[in-house]
């Protein structure tokens, strides 16, 4: 069972839910310390600059198989450490400490726009 923090299009009622679906053990509300910026029709979680920083992004947790977790790589475009990713793939702790796992994260958000509510289904 694989932990991974999602905060857009692969939350449960998004477009791309149903590739994580088949794959599902089960589903956590969380929210991370980042910012959410908006990349087209998806978003990008940046982390924190500053160690004092306090926004966060609000998702949700999900369990899944290893099948699950090569199924969000292939959508992510991420092709592992070292090579050229849309994305990457780091772990990361829940802001209150009860989970951690895997999130995809964007590395360079310059001129992007903010999604300052840290919420993709508010915006």
């Amino acid at each position: 069972m694989i932990s991974v923090f999602v905060y857009g299009t692969l939350l449960v009622g998004e477009s791309n839910h149903y590739v994580v679906e088949p794959y599902l053990l089960s589903v956590t509300t969380g929210a991370v310390r980042g910012s959410l910026y908006q990349v087209g029709d998806y978003p990008a979680l940046a982390l924190p600059a500053e160690p004092d920083d306090e926004r966060i992004v609000i998702g949700e947790w999900l369990k899944v198989t290893e099948e699950g977790l090569s199924a969000m790589d292939i959508l992510e475009d991420y092709y592992g450490p070292g090579q050229t990713n849309e994305y990457e793939r780091v772990w990361i702790r829940d802001r209150n400490g009860l989970h951690e796992g895997w999130v995809y994260i964007w590395t360079d958000v310059s001129g992007l726009t903010e999604i300052t509510s840290g919420s993709w289904k508010a915006r």
